[in-house]
């Protein structure tokens, strides 16, 4: 008779525990997916960090109900405790490279030197638009369509160039007037089509000069400022434009000449 009151205790501390790790395990999903809902609701909140938030967050509260579970049973858990204190040491030394991520990662997310949705290169690494800054890696779509993750460890370790975070960028470069042209018309056509072109910004001013002599060509170098939601698709036309319009003028494309002297004596030999 002693033994079934023993049975029934161990058998409603099973239970309790079952409800504890489930209704606790719902509760960790539940704040994820209510951090994750009030970060997109909030402008202040970069996309950036929801998920290492959302991570942060569910295991925190599970690790807590992992425990209670344990304590329920009677478990020690300051022993448990140290236990894993000293587990996480030695998994600590055994993953230096995979600790050094987790630290990059925060530190990107601390400095933001890039942010979700923006188009980053790292330098030697790659580049492409920022899809996410996980707690060990981040990862990347490139202009092709192909996504691809790199370890926190690399990008924090190189340099980092963010094509997105400023507002404009300039757009420089050069094209070829031929040598006997008229140069002051093809600077005028080309300043005219800065000018008149609805995605070059007015301030600061576009700008035409020549800025080289080579063997057959003159080359002119356009520099204009762009928004930078509107750079590449302002280079493209840009680029088809400015020679049409050159070539509309009646200026020539230039190509390589090169000048051949027959000397006195192969003269006299023929």
């Amino acid at each position: 008779m002693t033994e079934f009151p023993a049975v029934v205790a161990i058998a409603l501390n099973v239970v309790i525990a079952l409800l504890i790790l489930i209704i606790g395990w719902w509760l960790s999903a539940v704040a994820g997916r209510a951090i994750k809902r009030m970060a997109a609701r909030s402008p202040r909140v970069d996309p950036t960090i929801v998920p290492m938030a959302q991570s942060v967050t569910v295991w925190t509260i599970r690790v807590f109900v992992l425990i209670a579970v344990l304590a329920r049973f009677g478990v020690q858990t300051a022993s448990i405790i140290a236990v894993l204190g000293a587990a996480g040491l030695a998994v600590g030394l055994a993953l230096q490279n995979t600790l050094q991520n987790i630290a990059a990662g925060i530190m990107l997310l601390m400095l933001r030197p890039l942010r979700a949705g923006e188009f980053v290169s790292v330098v030697g690494k790659g580049d492409g638009t920022v899809q996410e800054v996980g707690l060990f890696l981040t990862r990347f779509e490139q202009v092709d369509g192909i996504q691809f993750t790199l370890p926190n460890s690399l990008i924090w370790g190189n340099p980092i160039i963010n094509y997105s975070r400023n507002a404009t960028r300039r757009l420089d470069f050069g094209v070829g007037v031929r040598y006997g042209d008229d140069l002051d018309l093809a600077i005028k056509l080309l300043q005219d089509l800065l000018n008149e072109h609805p995605q070059v910004l007015k301030d600061p001013a576009p700008v035409v000069m020549v800025m080289e002599y080579k063997d057959s060509v003159i080359t002119v170098n356009l520099r204009a400022w762009i928004s930078s939601a509107d750079f590449w698709d302002a280079r493209f036309d840009l680029f088809r434009r400015a020679v049409q319009v050159l070539n509309q003028a009646g200026l020539q494309t230039p190509v390589p000449v090169r000048e051949i002297v027959q000397s006195v004596g192969e003269k006299k030999a023929a």
